[in-house]
């Protein structure tokens, strides 16, 4: 038997049969240690092409801030209670860029039947800090983050644009270890994609969920495509300046107040971008 040939039977005798390339065997998965698999972002990025493009008509500035190389922790507000911002973020870094981008979401989604699943297969990675270690000091990947979590997906259409508190600044001392810079995306658009009109938040704790919302999209479109369809608002992205800390990566521990304080003042960079974006754009539909 040789490297490239294997013998079968056939009247009797060995023919010699080209051996199948086991790379391009289809039956081989493409998971990686994730769960993310090239095969289902490539399907995702050709069904979620035209949503990108005509339905929400995603715009960017200063995509070229976002490094093509190394590792970079991406941090966006965050909106809707279905979140609309992180498919657009992840579908245009990878289609402009040419770079895979893991989302860290919370463990809640994992958890649910074929949700998580699917999640899992297009970038989705649960949000933990030896996750977005692994990522970006070990693998040099961009990972993206969301540090109001559920208070932003959570939140309200009167409250709409206006950023929660972004934790105890964790994700700021996961980049400082990692030894990766922070790149701030503001993001306009996704607030009015799935406007929450109210929470029921007596029915989430009851069913486990950390808010249960009626939006404008149940009132239009029904309870079940009001769950899943999104609004055609459009979609415009800012990249700021990436940020850089000057402390060697690897180290036990990190200043608690220069954590807060570095947590804090991105926090207010992207709430006054978006305070300026919002200032000029005209439409919410058109931009």
């Amino acid at each position: 038997m040789s490297g490239d040939l294997h013998e079968a039977t056939r009247g009797g005798a060995l023919v010699p049969i080209p051996r199948e390339d086991p790379v391009d065997d289809p039956r081989l998965g493409d998971v990686d240690e994730w769960g993310r698999s090239e095969r289902m972002r490539a399907l995702a990025r050709r069904l979620y092409g035209p949503v990108y493009r005509n339905w929400f008509r995603a715009e960017w500035e200063g995509l070229e801030k976002i490094p093509t190389t190394g590792g970079a922790l991406l941090v966006a507000n965050h909106s809707a209670p279905l979140p609309s911002d992180a498919p657009v973020i992840m579908h245009g870094i990878e289609e402009e860029l040419g770079r895979p981008v893991y989302g860290m979401a919370e463990h809640l989604f994992r958890a649910i039947p074929v949700v998580g699943t699917l999640w899992s297969r297009v970038g989705g990675v649960p949000a933990d800090p030896d996750n977005a270690y692994r990522l970006l000091r070990e693998q040099q990947q961009l990972a993206l983050v969301f540090p109001e979590g559920t208070k932003g997906t959570g939140k309200t259409y009167d409250q709409r644009y206006q950023l929660r508190r972004f934790g105890r600044g964790g994700f700021v001392e996961i980049a400082m270890r990692a030894g990766v810079p922070i790149v701030p995306i503001a993001v306009v658009g996704g607030e009015e994609s799935m406007p929450a009109l109210f929470n029921m938040p007596g029915v989430a704790r009851a069913l486990g969920l950390p808010y249960l919302p009626v939006t404008a999209n149940h009132l239009v479109l029904g309870p079940l495509l009001g769950t899943v369809v999104y609004f055609p608002s459009k979609f415009k992205l800012r990249v700021l300046d990436p940020v850089r800390f000057d402390v060697e990566p690897d180290q036990e521990r990190y200043s608690k107040s220069r954590v807060m304080e570095a947590a804090e003042d991105i926090r207010v960079q992207l709430q006054d971008n978006l305070y300026d974006m919002l200032r000029s754009r005209k439409s919410v539909w058109f931009g």
